[in-house]
Parts: structure tokens; C-alpha cells; sequence
């Protein structure tokens, strides 16, 4: 699985950077590629194809949640989803879906994420990712049913 996590926070992206390197050396199937900006996420997505995008709703060159969303789905076929501490990602992912959005119902509190177990646990954060798919998955299956 190929992951883009767009993540402004630079200790987060270092917690992150290192749990994918560790999952690399476990050979857990997971490809974490992470992005600051919302224009790096758009330059990486033109170049590579990705099946799970997570990110910030608000991010340092776009405020706007809904906005992150629209140009993140318009960009390719890939699963979106969001973990944010921001007050207004239930309501945002809400109207994402309402849009025919390929977004994870759920978002995800980015406070409550196991950064730690992710690193101790490379399984841990690849397990996390398919939750993520879930859905998306189990829907594509009884699609071709």
C-alpha cells in the first residue's frame, strides 16, 4: 500500500518519518511518502499514485478544510482520510461524502493516534491503514459480486 500523509507538524513528521523506515526494515507492505503542504501533496500525486491519502485539514497554504478536500479528490483515484485535532473535521468529512467523496466516513482524532505504537509496531500502523480502506474495500468486493 502506497500512502501519502500530508503533515505540517515537523515532530509528527519525524515520529512518522521513522515508523515508516522501521516498517521498510520489518517489510510490512506499507510506502509512507510525507508531504508539509498541500502543493507538495499536488506536485507528489501529478508524479505517483498513491492509495491512501491522510491529512491536516488545515494546512500552511490552504485554511480552508473543505478546499483541502475538494483539490486532494479532484487529483486522482485514491482513498482520503483525515486525521485532524480540527473542531470541524466531522461536519467537513460529512459534506465530503454527501460530494461522492472516496473519503473514510470516520475521521480520525490526530491527538489519539499511537505515534509510539507505530514505531514500535510497524504492523500496528499498517493495520491502521487498512481500517482506513475498509469500507472502500469491502465496497469494491460486493461491487464485483
Amino acid at each position: 500500500m502506497k500512502v501519502l500523509w500530508i503533515e505540517d507538524q515537523e515532530p509528527v513528521r519525524d515520529m512518522l518519518s521513522i515508523a515508516a523506515d522501521k516498517a521498510a526494515r520489518a517489510r510490512v507492505q506499507v510506502d509512507i511518502v510525507l508531504a508539509h503542504t498541500l502543493m507538495e501533496a499536488e506536485r507528489r500525486l501529478r508524479l505517483e499514485r498513491f492509495d491512501l491519502i491522510l491529512t491536516e485539514l488545515t494546512l500552511p497554504d490552504s485554511y480552508d478544510g473543505d478546499m483541502t478536500i475538494a483539490r486532494l479528490a479532484n487529483m486522482g483515484n485514491h482513498r482520503i482520510a483525515v486525521s485532524t485535532a480540527h473542531p470541524d473535521r466531522d461536519q467537513i468529512v460529512d459534506t465530503a461524502l454527501r460530494c461522492g467523496c472516496n473519503i473514510a466516513p470516520e475521521p480520525v482524532f490526530k491527538a489519539s493516534l499511537p505515534y509510539n505504537r507505530f514505531i514500535q509496531r510497524p504492523e500496528a500502523m499498517f493495520d491502521f491503514m487498512i481500517d482506513l480502506m475498509e469500507d472502500q474495500v469491502s465496497g469494491a468486493a460486493r461491487t464485483a459480486a
